[in-house]
């Protein structure tokens, strides 16, 4: 069986929104000092990595855009124009960077050279909408990957978790009118960025297809667990997804200081073995994880570890059973 590909690119921390911020380039540090002290690397297939080209921005985002990014990180601004995300000198490189280790990644996987990827990247990407960047998010990855597996792997389903503490709006936002794409959240309400209400499934072609869970602070895994069971499966079941692509935001774990969830490292291990199950069933075991928040540095560690554990584990079925989904 292929191998889980990791892209993992240090030039991603070029990016640096400045002392004392919480997207800090130490996020990257911390997740990768964890992979290697818990053996986890040689079980890894490393994938090289690029910048993502214009075109490949442009799957997603305006031309303008693109160039506005371009311009302001040239003018040597400190914050992006349109929202609340810190630049400097290298922010644009690093944010091309990881969109395009993102896209060697969705090839790894369709191609069959790896049965699964996470992408430790940064900066995050959900807030990011086609022609405004805020909420730390420059370019928004999960999205440009997902067209790009589209139009270059001819999936034509494809089904996006969002377990991040914040709610993904651009991601919403982007395929909110498009019935080619399912895109299901937990998330905390009320809180940043103040979206995602459960009223909000979709509009036109895309009608039914966006499944909002907001739930409010202090929530567990028992809530979690049961947006998954009575939400998440039975649209998943109908929708039958050719790619699952994952915003894993670990600022959903416990004691992370931008988010008031409980969940556990223990959870995220069997969020990501229901989420394996269902790509074992439709997707051809196609699962493509990128990193979203996550800001206490220790917490975020040792939960990206044991969600890239379970990634390597491929323990299909018996997660949802013992959660009594199947």
């Amino acid at each position: 069986m292929p191998p889980t590909a990791l892209a993992a690119d240090s030039g991603v921390k070029q990016h640096n929104p400045g002392s004392g911020h919480p997207e800090q380039p130490a996020r990257f540090d911390a997740v990768l000092n964890q992979l290697k002290s818990g053996g986890l690397m040689q079980r890894l297939h490393l994938l090289a990595s690029r910048r993502a080209t214009d075109d490949e921005l442009a799957l997603v985002h305006t031309r303008d855009y693109i160039a506005l990014v371009e311009a302001e990180v040239a003018a040597h601004r400190t914050e992006l124009s349109t929202g609340d995300t810190q630049l400097n000198a290298q922010s644009s490189e690093a944010a091309r960077l990881a969109a395009g280790s993102v896209l060697n990644a969705v090839d790894a996987v369709f191609d069959g050279h790896a049965q699964n990827a996470f992408c430790l990247v940064r900066p995050p990407g959900h807030h990011a909408s086609s022609a405004r960047g805020m909420g730390f998010c420059l370019f928004n990855n999960i999205a440009i990957a997902t067209r790009y597996a589209q139009q270059r792997h001819g999936a034509e389903r494809v089904l996006i978790v969002d377990w991040d503490v914040h709610h993904g709006n651009s991601t919403q936002d982007i395929f909110y009118r498009d019935g080619s794409v399912l895109f299901f959240s937990t998330h905390q309400s009320p809180w940043y960025p103040g979206t995602g209400a459960e009223s909000e499934t979709g509009e036109g072609p895309g009608a039914g297809a966006t499944i909002n869970c907001p739930l409010p602070a202090g929530t567990g895994s028992a809530a979690i667990f049961q947006a998954f069971r009575d939400k998440l499966l039975p649209a998943a079941e109908a929708f039958r997804p050719d790619a699952i692509f994952l915003s894993a935001g670990f600022d959903s774990r416990v004691g992370d200081p931008l988010g008031q969830f409980l969940l556990t490292d223990d959870d995220f291990r069997e969020l990501t073995n229901l989420v394996c199950d269902l790509a074992s069933r439709h997707s051809q075991n196609r699962i493509i994880s990128l990193l979203e928040g996550g800001y206490n540095l220790e917490g975020l560690a040792q939960a990206a570890a044991t969600h890239v554990r379970a990634l390597t584990g491929s323990h299909f079925g018996p997660e949802l059973k013992r959660l009594g989904i199947a």
